[in-house]
């Protein structure tokens, strides 16, 4: 069974994070959640992103960085949007990585080095028509990650939520959230 460290999104660790996490173990991966806004959540995405502003962006992903520093090296990076930063930052630059879940975003792999890791395989997840993943360059920057190694999935969904996949969300789809959950189960049954 694999051990992940599942960064949340915008809106903070809401239940629906936690009841993502909670599948994932319920399969029998270990499953770590820290809490980068130190106990705040929003309403709404717009709420959280101006959190993440004012906080600032950077902070935020080191924060992330060291919830991750006193796990052992080989670890399976998972983020929900601007979770994906650390996830993302992780998967590129620490040594033993078993792999990454990049959800709802994907930053261009050049951000955090040269090339994708070889030996980390990646699965990127987006709605084809969310204006945050389709129209701001992540479904771009996915597309030339699938592009440059063969160890790297993109999995589009049809629909324009952004959150999809966060239970407790007015964003949820159930069809689309249930089909992401099958491929991330079987991407971590595969390693």
């Amino acid at each position: 069974m694999a051990e992940v460290v599942l960064f949340h999104h915008a809106q903070g660790l809401t239940p629906g994070v936690e009841a993502f996490a909670e599948e994932l173990r319920q399969a029998g991966h270990t499953v770590h959640v820290p809490d980068m806004y130190e106990g705040h959540t929003f309403e709404t995405l717009e709420e959280g992103i101006g959190y993440a502003s004012r906080t600032g962006f950077g902070t935020i992903m080191e924060r992330g960085v060291a919830a991750a520093a006193p796990l052992g090296g080989e670890v399976v990076y998972a983020g929900f949007s601007l979770g994906v930063m650390p996830a993302q930052r992780l998967a590129q630059t620490r040594a033993g990585a078993k792999g990454a879940l990049l959800i709802y975003s994907c930053l261009p792999v050049s951000e955090f080095g040269a090339t994708w890791p070889a030996d980390v395989p990646v699965q990127v997840h987006g709605m084809d028509a969310d204006p945050f993943f389709a129209d701001e360059g992540d479904l771009d920057a996915a597309k030339e990650l699938a592009a440059a190694t063969e160890r790297a999935e993109l999995f589009l969904y049809p629909g324009k939520q952004h959150l999809f996949a966060d239970s407790s969300l007015p964003s949820y789809d159930q069809a689309a959230a249930e089909l992401l959950t099958r491929r991330v189960l079987d991407f971590l049954s595969a390693l």
